[in-house]
């Protein structure tokens, strides 16, 4: 035991060395650049400076908020703000679209994802920090603002000028199909969510109990986790949602449905694709797990990690990543994503040919968390083809309207119809 105590103590001597003398480097380049750079710099700036180039070192989501970003991150989460409605991050050192948030001006402009803004007004993007992103495009409303794009097999960049608006987020859309055939887009996880999407279920059963449900969570970008848990406690009546797992103790937490006053029991078709990211991500692994859902789409983004807002003094925080989220049968989502039981790219009823927009995923950005344990990663579930058959006329939903193409979401109607047609067989028989 004196040993072992021994050894202990060397231990702790060894590491409070190396990190004090790591310390006296940091002051001593502080003390240099205060006295050699060209121009006049504030040790509050250079101190700012050094913490978040710390943080961004660890990983693509953790970062240092000042306090005007704190704020807008506070903002985001009540579902309003004024802007432009875009989801971006940065790839390579450039500002690059996850994806439009809809009904927004980004979303009408015509932005996809995958497009990279290459100027903010006149200023280049290289090298421009996410936060000094999102300063720049928010603003007044009907202010306006310039973005010069550059997408993928363009010959030339696309100029846009777009006019700020409050984005007033309604995450949660609904409308009948078909009689009996429901459809429930979630645009983000954000506060009163999962009541808004009750209230959505309950409305469609009005005429009707469903006889079946699309989920929709394409190029949803995630949110609130305490609102993805609800919102599949809506369609479980038991079990884990997720869990996640960190290196402190305290960040093993288990996340756990609850059996509702009335247990909803329509089937259900979930639809992701590769803007499908983290809280979304969490309600398509838990739903395909629990076998509640048939996911149908293409890869999701794969951001599987938690990050805890840690509130500085003056109203500043750090965003550090310190866990991982698993789904019920321990998938880790970090880099991989969810992987659909059906395998379908989106298409035009146009041309029938497949859509493939360059999509980024959390595996292709720059510092991104590593899976922790590579024997953990699912096995690739087998991939259905792509869908044939001919064109079809642009379908009507149950009130008579014509709406958009959507191969993706007919192909979930048509899954949900026929189960029901095989299960009326069953039972005759």
């Amino acid at each position: 035991m004196l040993g072992t105590s021994l050894w202990l103590a060397d231990r702790v001597k060894a590491v409070a060395k190396d990190a004090y003398e790591n310390i006296d480097t940091f002051s001593t380049v502080l003390t240099l650049v205060q006295k050699h750079y060209v121009d006049e710099v504030s040790t509050k700036q250079l101190i700012e400076g050094a913490i978040n180039g710390m943080l961004t070192a660890l990983d693509a989501h953790s970062g240092y908020l000042p306090p005007e970003s704190y704020k807008e991150l506070q903002v985001d989460t009540k579902g309003s703000f004024g802007g432009l409605g875009i989801e971006i991050t940065i790839r390579n050192g450039v500002l690059t679209v996850v994806s439009p948030i809809e009904d927004t001006p980004a979303f009408r402009a015509g932005i996809k994802a995958g497009d990279q803004i290459i100027k903010i007004e006149d200023e280049f993007t290289k090298d421009m920090s996410l936060v000094q992103a999102v300063r720049k495009m928010r603003g007044p409303k009907d202010t306006k603002i310039h973005l010069t794009l550059r997408r993928e097999g363009e010959p030339d960049w696309i100029e846009l000028t777009l006019t700020r608006e409050v984005i007033q987020i309604h995450s949660v859309k609904s409308r009948l199909l078909e009689p009996g055939y429901g459809y429930l887009r979630i645009t983000q996880f954000q506060e009163r969510t999962d009541s808004d999407a009750e209230r959505a279920i309950k409305e469609l059963e009005k005429t009707a109990p469903l006889r079946g449900l699309v989920l929709d969570l394409r190029n949803n970008p995630g949110g609130l986790l305490n609102q993805a848990v609800r919102v599949t406690d809506l369609f479980l009546d038991s079990g884990l949602v997720v869990y996640t797992e960190g290196r402190v103790e305290g960040q093993e937490q288990k996340f756990l449905a609850h059996e509702p006053e009335s247990h909803v029991t329509f089937p259900m078709v979930v639809l992701v694709n590769s803007g499908s990211a983290s809280a979304s991500e969490i309600v398509a692994g838990a739903l395909q797990d629990h076998k509640r859902a048939l996911v149908l789409g293409t890869q999701t983004f794969g951001k599987g990690s938690v990050q805890t807002i840690l509130p500085l003094e003056e109203g500043s925080a750090i965003r550090l990543t310190t866990a991982r989220y698993y789904t019920p049968n321990g998938r880790s989502i970090q880099a991989t994503g969810i992987t659909p039981d059906i395998i379908m790219e989106q298409a035009t009823a146009a041309t029938e040919e497949s859509d493939k927009p360059d999509f980024i995923r959390e595996e292709n950005l720059p510092r991104h968390l590593k899976q922790q344990d590579e024997k953990q990663r699912d096995k690739d579930r087998d991939k259905g083809g792509k869908p044939g058959g001919a064109k079809q006329d642009k379908p009507e939903d149950a009130a008579g309207e014509t709406r958009a193409a959507d191969l993706q979401l007919d192909r979930a109607l048509e899954l949900l119809k026929s189960w029901n047609v095989f299960k009326t067989v069953v039972a005759q028989n």
